[in-house]
């Protein structure tokens, strides 16, 4: 089922001041050893040794959702998300990449997550240019009645994993979703590709800035409380 997607969650998560998001719960999901940062706050958000984390609760109908982090590349969430259709949140990790595509070397990236098995949701990159024009979706998981926005264009292998590719828009910018033929909970994508594809191959953009590199879980519903756990991730670039 397509799901609809907003610029709003982008702008929020960055501007918006943190604030409290109902009900009070605790960090039960948080590892036995105390992170070094947590937050309950709708927009919740920290800088961590050159990722920015946020709690980033931005869709309607929302839960309850708390953030732990023992730094930029170890992070976690607990999420109690009504069984109710629509994107609730996407708590991510953010490292801003500001270079334009021809002047990449190489783009890349490393993740381990455990996700649960059930609920609605995917463990997803999230790529933006500087100008928030084009979003550039990479979804190495998925759960329940979840699916990107836009039409198929067929299957792609790209960055080392076997893609189909979605096109779309919101009304705000154009979407290009990469959904994974199987999910993944561990490995590495190698991402320039995949935006030369784009551009090159397909002409869907020029020679656009990539500005904000995320990662994280796009979660639809986790009733009852589900935990979500990047066990670690990297983010390269030349």
């Amino acid at each position: 089922m397509a799901t609809t997607r907003t610029l709003g969650r982008v702008a929020k998560a960055l501007l918006a001041p943190a604030l409290a998001i109902g009900a009070t719960v605790g960090l039960a999901s948080a590892p036995a050893s105390a992170a070094v940062w947590n937050s309950c706050a709708q927009y919740g958000n920290t800088s961590l040794n050159g990722y920015t984390l946020y709690n980033n609760i931005w869709g309607s109908g929302a839960g309850s959702q708390c953030i732990w982090a023992n730094s930029g590349t170890n992070w976690g969430v607990w999420a109690n998300h009504p069984n109710t259709g629509g994107i609730k949140s996407y708590p991510n990790s953010d490292k801003v990449i500001n270079k334009s595509i021809t002047s990449l070397g190489s783009l890349s990236s490393s993740y381990n997550v455990s996700v649960p098995s059930s609920g609605a949701y995917e463990t997803a990159y999230d790529i933006w240019d500087t100008n928030h024009q084009y979003e550039i979706m990479l979804w190495m998981n998925k759960t329940g009645p979840v699916g990107p926005l836009g039409t198929s264009q067929g299957n792609v292998t790209l960055g080392g994993h076997s893609w189909t590719v979605y096109k779309g828009t919101n009304g705000s910018n154009q979407v290009f979703s990469f959904v994974r033929t199987s999910n993944s909970g561990s490995g590495t994508v190698n991402v320039l590709p995949i935006l030369k594809w784009i551009k090159d191959t397909k002409g869907w953009y020029g020679n656009v800035t990539i500005g904000d590199f995320q990662f994280g879980f796009e979660i639809t519903s986790s009733s009852g409380g589900l935990n979500f756990t990047v066990n670690s991730e990297s983010v390269s670039s030349s």
